[in-house]
């Protein structure tokens, strides 16, 4: 049986790497918008990576997916995002040997700056953008400011990985599915500052993680000293970690991750919350304009992500969100003056 329903048009940067290789094949079989949302893949590559990218849509065409209404390899941003619905910048510039910080960034603004202007120039109304490529953050503040005429709430960056982080290390160290975890939170940069947050987290049976942690580990004490000598690190720190253990960067679960973002953005957060970095108007003191992590939920109704308020914090988790605040508000005022904000 085949489906009437119009295909949503995908463009991924990057495509030819590793994480757009992991993420292509579950976009194509349904994984990312539903098992009846045909989907058109659009592929931008650098002229170096046009062949990778050739080969993996051979591949797509050989598994013959039903809901795949084309693929398209291009190495034009002009091109690449003519029409796009969904855009998933995952290609970026990581940090070499002796890089600084203001060289990272200068050479991530000439990548995400050109993107944000086709976005502008291209893209359909309706385009939602995540930034998977680092540092996220400031690469989706690049692309928002370039994209004229582009709500900039139309962008956001990537730290659903890290909540899944957060979630798998309490799921494992409470021996729950992680499933039954809920309203954990990732707050500020998707870097070692960020600040995973387990305070306003609850258990399936309703009771807080806080809770469930003290009593596990014998007081509130301990609970707290697990949490930030332990929990809090190795959460941060796990990119790292991956690299030392696998010998290469995380690619699966931050295709993942990418997929959870975009899917529960357009569909509709199901239990709880979730995290991503999204454009901030003032919310949690954080200065209008940053691309901060918050706790974040979707109606599934087309307007995106909306900030949950409210919560309250210590002051140790209050001095730890400030702290991964500052760092972005660093990386702003060293892209602007590289004049492109």
């Amino acid at each position: 049986m085949t489906t009437q329903t119009a295909p949503v048009t995908v463009t991924i940067t990057g495509a030819g790497g590793q994480i757009g290789y992991a993420l292509l094949f579950r976009i194509a079989a349904g994984g990312m918008l539903g098992p009846d949302r045909p989907v058109r893949l659009r592929l931008l590559e650098i002229p170096q990576g046009m062949r990778a990218a050739e080969g993996a849509a051979l591949e797509l065409q050989d598994c013959a997916f039903p809901l795949l209404h084309g693929v398209e390899v291009t190495d034009s941003a002009a091109v690449a995002f003519d029409g796009a619905n969904i855009a998933m910048l995952v290609g970026s510039r990581p940090r070499g040997p002796g890089m600084e910080r203001g060289d990272l960034l200068a050479a991530n603004a000439g990548i995400f700056a050109p993107q944000g202007a086709a976005i502008a120039e291209a893209a359909a109304d309706d385009i939602r953008v995540v930034v998977v490529g680092n540092p996220a953050n400031t690469n989706a503040l690049i692309a928002a400011a370039s994209a004229d005429g582009v709500p900039s709430d139309r962008f956001s960056a990537l730290t659903r990985l890290d909540h899944n982080r957060a979630v798998g290390q309490l799921a494992g160290f409470l021996e729950v599915g992680p499933g039954e975890i809920a309203d954990v939170i990732i707050w500020g940069n998707h870097s070692a500052t960020q600040f995973p947050d387990v305070a306003h987290g609850i258990l399936a049976d309703r009771r807080p993680i806080l809770d469930a942690l003290a009593e596990r580990l014998g007081g509130a004490e301990a609970a707290r000293m697990w949490l930030d000598e332990v929990f809090i690190p190795r959460v941060a720190k796990r990119g790292a970690e991956i690299i030392e253990v696998r010998g290469s960067s995380s690619v699966a679960s931050a295709a993942n991750a990418a997929i959870e973002h975009v899917r529960d953005e357009r569909l509709g957060t199901r239990r709880g919350s979730t995290s991503a970095a999204v454009v901030s108007r003032g919310e949690y003191g954080v200065p209008e304009g940053l691309v901060c992590s918050f706790p974040v939920v979707s109606r599934g109704d087309g307007a995106g992500y909306r900030i949950i308020e409210g919560l309250t914090f210590d002051a140790a988790a209050r001095a730890r969100f400030d702290a991964s605040v500052a760092e972005l508000v660093a990386e702003r005022d060293a892209v602007r003056e590289l004049g492109v904000l």
